[in-house]
Parts: structure tokens; C-alpha cells; sequence
């Protein structure tokens, strides 16, 4: 197969997998639809809408499954047509990023069963691909200078599996705070009886920081010693730098809370929000509008 061939092939997969993730959010808006949607005035939900959420859900989760393959095939053969790791700019991070993020609420969907994580998941993901394929895509290209190191596959894929997963973590966070709000005015509303409880919420997006801390520690560190190989130095307070430290402060700052002072609920799913943002800014506002050494986004 020729490189021209293979990157073909790689877009190809990434439109199709775009295509199977917008059937899948399609698919968990009539799950949640027919959730939410009251029974008429004097009746109870029948057996028959109680089939039509399963199947619409059961059809999502499939969809799920389905688009991750393609997207990790996508990936697979980014990197072959560039033979390299298909980490050197902002489409190729952002499409492997979508896929750790899509990956770790398939593996909470196995353990804790939260299918209703998947609607939210599937229009992210979706956004993301949609923006990397409309205003990041770069053509397949040789790395620059910077980049030709065994440091790109370490560091970048401990970033990015780290970031799939702090984001699930916030969108778990995210769901904590509207139920509570629910449940402190008029109590869950009757489409919500299906989603964990408030305390399943914050335990699980604690579990999840939790899980994937270390590795972000290890991604920080493992720049700092790729830095210093690159450009004869460990931490320089470049753009990107100082906000993966601000980020590494604020999940630690976040785990602090909780273990040593005991944050539970409402403080700690902002405190988690947070620490999320700073993630987030430093991938997008940095990324492409940020100056320093770390300009090789492709932008």
C-alpha cells in the first residue's frame, strides 16, 4: 500500500466513523427522548416504550462500538501513510484524542453500565472530529525536526489517553451538578430514575482522576526529559508547559480535597470542571493561538 493510498484510506475511515457516531447520538437522543417523554394524562409508561428506549439504546451502544473500530483504523492508517506515530499536529492529535475519549467511556460502559453517558460522549466526539477534519486537517507529512523522537509516542499517548479520560471524568461531573440541582428544587424528574445516584456520580468521576493522575504525572515529566534532549533544557515556562503544570496542580489540588479534607459533591464536581478547563485551554487556545516552541500544530 502507497502512503497516498493509505492516507486515502485513513480519511475515508474517519468520514465513515463520523458518519456511525452521528447515528449513534441520533440513536441515544430518541433513548433519552422516549425517556423523558411524559405518558399520557392517566396512563403509565407500557412495556412498549420501555422496548423502544432498549432497543434505540441498545442500537446507540452498538453504533459506539462500530465507529470506535473505524476511528482506530482511521488512526492505524494515518500513521501508516506517514510511517510514523500519527501524533505530529493538531488533525492527528485531535482525531487519536476523540478515540481515547470514545475508548474510556467504552470501557466505563462495560464496568458501571452508564449508557446514558452516551449521548453527551457521541456529539463531543463528534464536534471534535468535525472540527478536525473542517479546519485542522493538515495533509500527511514527514515530522518536523522537533518531533523526530521514541519521546513522540510515549509522551503524546500518555497525553492523550489522559485527557480521554480526565474529560469522561467531566462529564460525569457535569451530570452530578444538573441532577443535584434537580434533586435539591423538585426532586429527580421521572426520566432521571434510570441515571446512578448522586453519590455513584462523584465516586465515579473521583475513581476516574484517580486512575489516569499518575499517567498525566509521567506525561509532564516525560516532556520535561524530551525537552531537555530537544533543546538542552527540562522546563523553560513555555506556553504549553506552564499550562500542563497548571493542569497536573489542579487534579492534584482536586484529589487533595477529597482525600485530605474531605470535598465531596457540588465542591468537588467544580473543583473537577475546573481542573478540566485548564486541559482544555491549554489543547485548544494554546494550541492555536499560542507562541513558543511548541508551535508545530500544523496550523
Amino acid at each position: 500500500m502507497t502512503s497516498r493510498s493509505a492516507a486515502l484510506l485513513s480519511n475515508n475511515l474517519v468520514y465513515s466513523a463520523m458518519a456511525v457516531y452521528a447515528i449513534a447520538f441520533f440513536a441515544h437522543a430518541f433513548e433519552v427522548a422516549w425517556s423523558v417523554k411524559a405518558p399520557s394524562k392517566g396512563k403509565k409508561k407500557t412495556k412498549l416504550d420501555f422496548a423502544r428506549t432498549e432497543k434505540s439504546g441498545r442500537i446507540a451502544t452498538a453504533m459506539m462500538i462500530l465507529a470506535f473500530g473505524l476511528l482506530f483504523a482511521g488512526v492505524i492508517f494515518r500513521g501508516i501513510s506517514a510511517s510514523r506515530v500519527p501524533w505530529g499536529n493538531m488533525y492527528e492529535f485531535s482525531i487519536t484524542g476523540a478515540l481515547a475519549f470514545s475508548g474510556a467511556y467504552l470501557f466505563v460502559l462495560k464496568k458501571y453500565k452508564l449508557r446514558w453517558l452516551g449521548l453527551p460522549v457521541s456529539i463531543s466526539v463528534l464536534l471534535t472530529l468535525g472540527t478536525a477534519v473542517t479546519i485542522l486537517y493538515r495533509p500527511s507529512a514527514p515530522l518536523v525536526p522537533a518531533l523526530k523522537s521514541t519521546w513522540l509516542a510515549i509522551h503524546v499517548s500518555a497525553a492523550i489517553i489522559s485527557g480521554g479520560v480526565f474529560l469522561l471524568a467531566n462529564c460525569i461531573a457535569a451530570t452530578y451538578l444538573i441532577m443535584d440541582k434537580y434533586e435539591k428544587g423538585s426532586g429527580r424528574p421521572e426520566w432521571a430514575k434510570r441515571l446512578p445516584t448522586l453519590e455513584v456520580l462523584d465516586n465515579l468521576s473521583y475513581r476516574l482522576v484517580a486512575l489516569v493522575f499518575p499517567l498525566w504525572t509521567f506525561a509532564v515529566i516525560a516532556g520535561a526529559i524530551w525537552a531537555e534532549s530537544a533543546w538542552g533544557r527540562y522546563w523553560g515556562w513555555d506556553p504549553k508547559e506552564t499550562w500542563a503544570f497548571i493542569t497536573w496542580v489542579a487534579y492534584a489540588a482536586y484529589l487533595h480535597a477529597r482525600v485530605t479534607i474531605g470535598w465531596r459533591g457540588r465542591k468537588a464536581a467544580w473543583l473537577c470542571l475546573f481542573a478540566g478547563s485548564t486541559f482544555l485551554f491549554n489543547y485548544i487556545y494554546i494550541n492555536v493561538w499560542g507562541t513558543g516552541r511548541h508551535t508545530y500544530s500544523g496550523l
